[in-house]
This record gives C-alpha cells, structure tokens and sequence, in this order.
C-alpha cells in the first residue's frame, strides 16, 4: 500500500543555511519546486527493528576492479559485533578496519575515499557498498578486501543487495539508535545545488528523500520522491553511475596519459553514457516511458551513501536534494557534527537506546 503524497517534505522552509551562499536559496528553492516529480513512491512503513542487525553467515561477491579493470576484486562480507560497518584491508596485516564513518572521509573529488590510520589503509569509491547499510537496515557488518579498489559490476550494487540477501539476517543484542536532526537545516553550493534536511516527523521513525537532478545531457531534469525501505533500495541499486558522452570521450583519448583513466574499469554495460541530445547505451529503470536511472542512483546510492557515513545510527527524517553531489552530501554531515545537530530517538515499542556519543 502507497502513502498518500506528503507534500510537506517539499513544501515548508529550508531552515538555517549552515554553509554557502544563504541569499540564493529562495531562487533555488523556487526553481526545485517548479520541477515536476516523476515518480512518488511512498510505500506504507511499519516495522521498525528494535535491536541492531548484522548477516547470519558471510558471503562473497567478486567483478572487475574499479580502478584496475585487469584484476578481479572480491569483497566478503561478514558479521561483525562491533556497532557501524568497518572495512578491513588483509593486504595491510598492521593496519586497523577502517570504520564507516565521516571522520574517516579523506577526499569527495570524485568519488568517497575512506582512510584510517596510515595514508596506505584507504579505500576508493565506497559509496555504493555503504549505501546498502542504510538502505537495506543493516547495522554491524565487517567487509573485507585484499586492495583499496572496489569492485564492479554491471547491475549497479545490486549484486552486492543479491549477496547480502544470500547471507540472511540475525538480530544482535545491541539496541538499534534512531537519529535525527534537532531542526531543519540547509547547506548551499556555490553551483546551485542544495541539501535540506528536516526533522523526523514520522511514526514509526522514517526516511523519506525528495531528489532532483538536472543535466545539461539527455538526463535532463529527473525528480523522484520516495521513503527509503529495504524494497525500495533494492529496485534503486540497479541504477549505474552516470557520465557526459564528453567525459567518457575524454577518458579514452587524454586520459589514457593518466593512471587514473587508463585503467579505469568503466563499460558501456556497467556505467550510463548521455549524450547531448540521446543516450550512448540503453538507460534502465524506465517509469512511464521515462529513464530515471540517474535520479535513482542519486538518492539510493550517492545520497544513502553520505547517510551511512553518520556513524551514531540510522538517520530519520526527511532529506531534500537538489543538484547535489558527493562534496555538498559530506559537508552538510560535517555540518551536522560541528554544531551538534544530531538527536536520538526513543526506539520501538520499548522506549530503548540513546545514540552513543550524543
């Protein structure tokens, strides 16, 4: 069963602006409630877990490396009885897991790259493996990599959602920890973009996403509205990344002289290529005759992705997004820590547990 249409997620005040250019919000706001939406699923929310879940065997999944496309890559996911989602480098025996969260972001230039400890214990591009933490409600999980670099996949992280759905589900003694913000606050790109996040006004406690893109590429103007569930994500995860027919024309001429580029594992299979006026490759995940693929892997992937990063639990509320990116989504949850802007919620029928650190 579908909610009926919760305007109020769009509709009522961006609240303080905590980073960026505050005077160009009105004109943003206004030009992000003129796009239309193309898609609201808001389906009926009632359960909520009351303690913390982790898998119940580990499971492995192995693709092509992110960045070194020669080489397989296997991630292998296991329960873990630590609060949070820890990555562990076996390549490095003296290095600590690495765990998911902001304080541990080393750059957002192009992708999320995590680093604890030595400047070697890193790993690239995890926004699409730590996306599923929130997505899919799963609390404690250690994974374990022998590289830095990912793997790939055809299918978005659906793959990796076909993995962790193999592994099962157990829950753990652990109280799970709601987390919300305190009030509506707003941080502003200089590129006019915007992330808005509002309190938890749902019950049970809820995730819900107003996300809009708009590229200058057949892509074009893409708005979804949606509460973020585990069958919700698992439709999104098989939205691919996405780039310009001139950015993967670049990457196959110039940028075969950089390392980066030239062993980049991108395909036309694994990644979405848009043209200026049509599609290189066949978008997915059509709605209405419309490709929404880009939109989904925003708000599934990237977006979900900078959530995981709040490491004190799972984060309720409602989330506006409007031509936002990795940077903008990692700076507003620096935001949120630097001004203390995380609560906890009561848990469940039980009242239960307060956020660690709060």
């Amino acid at each position: 069963m579908d909610m009926p249409a919760n305007d109020s997620i769009s509709e009522t005040s961006y609240g303080a602006v905590l980073d960026g250019p505050a005077d160009a919000m009105p004109a943003l706001q206004e030009r992000f409630l003129k796009q239309p939406v193309d898609w609201e699923w808001m389906p009926a929310w009632t359960e909520q877990d009351e303690r913390a879940v982790t898998i119940a065997a580990p499971v492995s999944v192995t693709g092509p490396g992110t960045f070194f496309r020669r080489a397989q890559r296997t991630l292998r996911f296991e329960p873990c009885e630590q609060r949070g989602w820890w990555f562990d480098r076996t390549d490095l025996p003296d290095s600590l897991p690495i765990e998911v969260s902001v304080r541990n972001v080393w750059t957002t230039a192009r992708n999320i790259v995590l680093c604890s400890g030595s400047p070697h214990n890193y790993m690239r591009m995890v926004e699409h493996i730590v996306a599923l933490k929130r997505g899919l409600g799963l609390d404690q999980l250690m994974i374990r990599l022998d590289s830095g670099d990912p793997p790939l996949f055809d299918r978005g992280s659906m793959d990796l959602v076909e993995a962790l759905d193999r592994a099962g589900r157990v829950t753990t003694a652990r109280p799970v920890n709601y987390v919300t913000v305190r009030k509506t606050v707003t941080v502003v790109s200089p590129r006019g973009a915007f992330l808005t996040f509002r309190p938890n006004g749902s019950r049970p406690p809820a995730l819900n996403v107003d996300c809009a893109v708009d590229f200058k590429t057949a892509i074009g103007r893409q708005r979804i509205r949606i509460r973020v569930t585990p069958e919700v994500t698992r439709y999104g995860a098989l939205a691919r990344t996405n780039c310009s027919f001139a950015q993967m024309a670049f990457a196959r001429t110039f940028g075969l002289l950089f390392a980066d580029f030239r062993h980049l594992g991108y395909t036309l299979r694994n990644i979405l290529v848009a043209g200026r006026w049509g599609y290189v490759n066949r978008p997915g995940l059509v709605h209405n005759g419309k490709s929404l693929e880009a939109v989904w892997h925003r708000a599934i992937l990237d977006l979900a992705a900078a959530l995981a990063l709040i490491d004190e639990g799972r984060f309720v509320g409602d989330v506006i997004s409007y031509r936002a990116g990795h940077s903008l989504d990692v700076a507003m949850i620096r935001k949120l820590y630097e001004h203390d802007l995380l609560c906890p919620l009561p848990t469940g029928r039980s009242g239960g547990g307060k956020a660690h650190g709060a």
